[in-house]
């Protein structure tokens, strides 16, 4: 069902130079921007964000706590610390550390010393615990991404997406809000050697306190970042940056777009009638749809005649159907770009109807098959 039709192509409203990308208002669920976001890239220094996750999933179910110590071994310091050549917190080979120094090492240094110092600990092997990474990644929703080390460092079969970025963010700060806080964190020293946060948002003073960056030859300059303003915050992932510098200024340029082009637009209210979906066999052809929570959308402050909305279903329903089931969707569209989706209730209940209809509905439906086919 279309609610409201845009006219004109389609262009896209924000122009990027990334390759990669995806902008999510978290309050509305809106998709403000999306390119290539379900495209499969490697995610270099952005999988510690997953490292992360098997860490604090660890910490709040009771399995590990923060003062837990664990040893470096000549494997994470040859091939994460300081001989590496890469991202370190500067671990002394065959030291204890205490789990929070590693977050902070992992966090705000980027230490990939200390992401395999931490999957050693926890699961024996940094294999062993890349596959943890893989079955978390599937419990909490993330279609697009396996893993196959803790760090980020080169993998053939080693993936993400931009999609599955946004929602390991937005995953992180919802379900880990005491161990979120080390992602605004400026700077962190270990082994008397001071570093700051890679993040080239924290110190841009526009409100931003998280999360990562990443690079990679194959995949450019990446970055996924979080700022919150005036109660709104915003989620932004990219990549294929060509530099550092495109990393920081298209991020910024993003976020602060998302900021400024948007303002909220209601919908539907609580419990609002919006539509009906067919029935088979019922009392009444229809059966109205409702939705359980209001639905507001960020919309274009100059392309409101984008704005558009379907109600999509499987069908027609059987009957009979009682009051409250789920059995639709809503999904509201700026131009060609999915932004926000909804399900939808059955407003009343519908009892089967008399044998007529139901054999008139069956004739029906046999014939609409029959044409589709």
């Amino acid at each position: 069902m279309l609610f409201a039709v845009s006219t004109g192509a389609h262009a896209q409203l924000f122009e990027t130079r990334a390759k990669q990308a995806m902008l999510i208002d978290v309050e509305t669920g809106s998709i403000l921007f999306a390119k290539n976001e379900a495209e499969q890239i490697p995610p270099a220094s952005l999988a510690k964000l997953m490292t992360m996750e098997v860490v604090f999933n660890a910490l709040k179910t009771g399995r590990l706590s923060l003062t837990d110590e664990f040893y470096v071994s000549e494997n994470a310091w040859r091939t994460g610390g300081a001989p590496s050549g890469t991202s370190t917190m500067f671990a002394e080979l065959k030291s204890s550390i205490p789990l929070e120094d590693l977050i902070q090492g992992v966090i705000v240094q980027s230490a990939n010393d200390g992401c395999i110092i931490i999957a050693e600990g926890m699961a024996g092997s940094e294999e062993t615990f890349a596959g943890l990474m893989s079955e978390r990644a599937k419990q909490i929703g993330l279609t697009d991404s396996i893993f196959y080390n803790s760090t980020g460092l080169p993998h053939t079969d080693q993936k993400t997406s931009m999609r599955d970025l946004i929602k390991l963010a937005l995953h992180l700060q919802r379900e880990y809000p005491e161990y979120y806080k080390y992602y605004s964190q400026t700077e962190f020293t270990w082994n008397k050697i001071r570093q700051r946060n890679r993040n080239p948002l924290i110190n841009m003073g526009i409100g931003a306190d998280g999360l990562k960056t990443g690079f990679t030859e194959d995949s450019g300059y990446a970055i996924v970042g979080s700022i919150k303003q005036d109660g709104r915050r915003l989620i932004v992932a990219m990549s294929g940056l060509e530099s550092d510098r495109d990393r920081a200024e298209e991020s910024r340029r993003m976020l602060q777009w998302g900021l400024r082009a948007f303002e909220p637009y209601t919908l539907f209210n609580k419990d609002e009638v919006i539509g009906q979906a067919r029935l088979y066999g019922g009392a009444q052809l229809h059966v109205p749809l409702k939705t359980h929570d209001k639905v507001t959308i960020l919309v274009p402050l100059t392309n409101r005649d984008k704005l558009k909305a379907r109600i999509v279903y499987e069908g027609p329903i059987a009957s009979p159907v009682e009051e409250g089931v789920e059995i639709a969707t809503l999904k509201v569209y700026i131009g060609d770009q999915l932004a926000q989706q909804a399900p939808l209730f059955t407003a009343e209940s519908i009892a089967k109807g008399p044998i007529h209809r139901q054999a008139l509905d069956a004739i029906t439906e046999l014939a609409i098959g029959w044409i589709k086919n």
